[in-house]
């Protein structure tokens, strides 16, 4: 009797992370107060029912602080440049939303 014996090649899946070089938080704010806060909904699940809520929030307990909600322009793994530069140029600081 003769026996068959076959090779498969197989693939790691993992793949290699690219490098990614760390970057510092942005400074905090003295204060909220009189600032201008962008709410921004990323696309994520229910991220902008979160911003929804978080500017309920905002409302309630710092009401001299501005808030404005914004969506990317796609989902949350596309950059969206335009925005980015509507924050730069008319926030004083930004919220990112992810929500579940």
């Amino acid at each position: 009797m003769v026996s068959t014996i076959n090779k498969i090649a197989v693939m790691d899946p993992m793949g290699y992370p690219p490098k990614v070089a760390a970057k510092p938080m942005a400074p905090r704010l003295d204060t909220l107060d009189g600032k201008t806060i962008y709410l921004v909904d990323p696309r994520f699940d229910d991220s902008g029912n979160f911003m929804i809520q978080l500017q309920r929030w905002f409302g309630q307990h710092m009401p001299s602080t501005r808030t404005k909600i914004v969506q990317m322009a796609r989902v949350y793994h596309t950059d969206d440049p335009k925005l980015w530069a509507e924050v730069k140029e008319n926030a004083d600081a930004a919220i990112i939303g992810v929500g579940h």
